[in-house]
């Protein structure tokens, strides 16, 4: 029998000035960037939180605190890079991973392929199994007045 489980992920983070903005594991050129103590790569970070609540491993926070110095800086693809070997180790595959990226600039949806190959690598799935899509707020909210970010997360693992 497979035992197919279901996690959810969600990240905010605040966007500000001098700061490199990562999003799917990908440099994307723009005049802000995301503020954290990581790279603050939101949609990592979404995903990281989606499989790891799948398999029950608590969340991102837990395992990679943002207290914790060897953190600061880091590169999220690492971190994600941990977690698949978590779920390997508990025996799970990725089923699939379906994105959604809210903000208002820079347009995500043409830097979409570079992020989908780069996180399919780094999870060692298909890209096809991999969906992201990007919206706005409509101008509405902190992140209508590109003050911020968001990002959520649904991912399917599986053990047979």
């Amino acid at each position: 029998m497979i035992n197919f489980r279901v996690g959810q992920g969600y990240d905010v983070h605040q966007l500000v000035t001098d700061r490199d903005f990562w999003l799917g594991g990908i440099l994307i050129p723009h005049t802000h960037g995301a503020l954290g103590h990581s790279d603050a790569d939101v949609l990592i970070h979404a995903i990281c939180d989606a499989l790891l609540g799948a398999a029950n491993l608590r969340d991102i926070g837990f395992h990679f605190s943002d207290k914790d110095p060897q953190y600061k800086d880091i590169d999220s693809k690492v971190l994600l890079k941990q977690v698949v070997a978590m779920l390997q180790e508990e025996g799970y595959q990725i089923g699939n991973v379906d994105a959604t990226v809210c903000l208002e600039q820079p347009k995500v949806n043409p830097h979409i392929p570079a992020m989908k190959a780069q996180l399919a690598n780094i999870m060692g799935i298909a890209i096809e199994q991999i969906s992201i899509k990007a919206t706005t707020s409509e101008k509405m909210g902190f992140v209508g007045r590109a003050e911020g970010i968001t990002a959520s997360t649904i991912a399917l693992i599986y053990r047979e």
